[in-house]
């Protein structure tokens, strides 16, 4: 089996995502911020409010793991828990205004972040990027789209 001549696109995809997501955790560190807290506070502020366990498929993490994020911003005073009134098991979770503030730091930070990632490509390169990172996206969503990939790499 020869090496491959181009490096897989999987790969360029994987090294630029890390670099951008690092990046964009210290461009929200400048703010006292950081990328999982962005998240939370995007999400909710999209919504106001929001059942815990749907806020944490909306961020893309784990249940335990956005409970950790929760624990420490509720410490800190930016979002505030409370148990549904309808169902006790729910917790439904709220920007305070501590939170609202963070927001709008973190928000600018954001702005700012997405100019600088946009320098030197057109709007019809981000359309064409923004179209070629939800075919790879769909690909991977299907194992179908898989399985014939693996099949031909294997001798």
């Amino acid at each position: 089996m020869t090496p491959p001549t181009t490096e897989p696109i999987g790969l360029q995809v994987t090294r630029t995502a890390k670099l951008v997501a690092r990046s964009f955790d210290q461009a929200l560190g400048q703010v006292e911020g950081s990328l999982p807290e962005w998240l939370v506070l995007v999400s909710l502020k999209a919504q106001r409010h929001g059942m815990q366990r749907d806020l944490a498929e909306a961020v893309g993490i784990e249940g335990p793991t956005l409970t950790h994020h929760l624990n420490r911003m509720e410490a800190d005073g930016l979002v505030q828990r409370r148990r549904d009134p309808n169902n006790r098991r729910v917790h439904l979770v709220e920007l305070t205004d501590k939170g609202e503030a963070a927001f709008g730091r973190y928000l600018q930070v954001v702005v700012a972040f997405d100019r600088r990632l946009r320098t030197g490509v057109t709007d019809d390169e981000v359309a064409v990027l923004g179209g070629l990172l939800g075919r790879l996206r769909l690909n991977m969503a299907d194992p179908a789209t898989i399985a014939p990939a693996a099949a031909e790499v294997t001798p």
